[in-house]
């Protein structure tokens, strides 16, 4: 991304970029890195798990939603004080049948957030994800999610939502206790 395309993100709001600026996979020996898992037929939570870093791109395409699953809402709060920190919705389109370029499929399946380090010193959050489910039921419906910061990763989460109907709306609320991080790196997470 050129520099003069950034943007600065206050704390406690969401983009949805243009682009998706990731930096490159961490390698370490008997880890899969990005490029081996795009070169394989099926890629599998096991080698997603073996992830080193955060990817450059999407391991499937939009194409590859057979299911039609497409997340409605997110929302973080802070189960102490029960604050929302942060909560961002797809509008309901009247027409959801318009066909979009890829590129702009990519952009509207991430979502870039910005918290500063009062907000790893939380003790627990609540997270509530929705979403819409097609015409088809999905079996064992699963979602990883790995949070790092530079290299390290802080926290993997690995969700088993289990059967949902066909043309469902879906929510479910995880509940993350926050790992305990030093002063040093959350200092440098700002």
């Amino acid at each position: 991304m050129k520099a003069e395309q950034q943007q600065t993100i206050p704390t406690g709001s969401a983009t949805f970029p243009a682009q998706m600026p990731r930096p490159p996979p961490v390698t370490e020996q008997g880890v899969a890195t990005e490029a081996e898992l795009l070169a394989k037929e099926v890629i599998t939570p096991a080698d997603v798990l073996s992830l080193p870093g955060i990817t450059q791109g999407f391991l499937c395409s939009p194409q590859a939603n057979v299911y039609n699953i497409e997340f409605t809402r997110f929302q973080i709060r802070d189960l102490n004080t029960q604050q929302v920190l942060f909560e961002i919705a797809k509008p309901e389109a009247e027409n959801q049948e318009i066909i979009q370029p890829e590129s702009v499929q990519d952009a509207a399946r991430y979502v870039r957030y910005r918290f500063g380090p009062s907000f790893l010193r939380l003790k627990t959050v609540g997270a509530t994800v929705e979403f819409k489910v097609g015409d088809y039921p999905v079996e064992n419906f699963r979602m990883i999610e790995r949070h790092f910061f530079k290299d390290r990763l802080l926290k993997c989460f690995d969700f088993e939502f289990g059967f949902c109907i066909p043309n469902s709306r879906n929510n479910c609320e995880h509940i993350y206790d926050f790992p305990q991080l030093s002063q040093t790196l959350t200092l440098k997470v700002d």
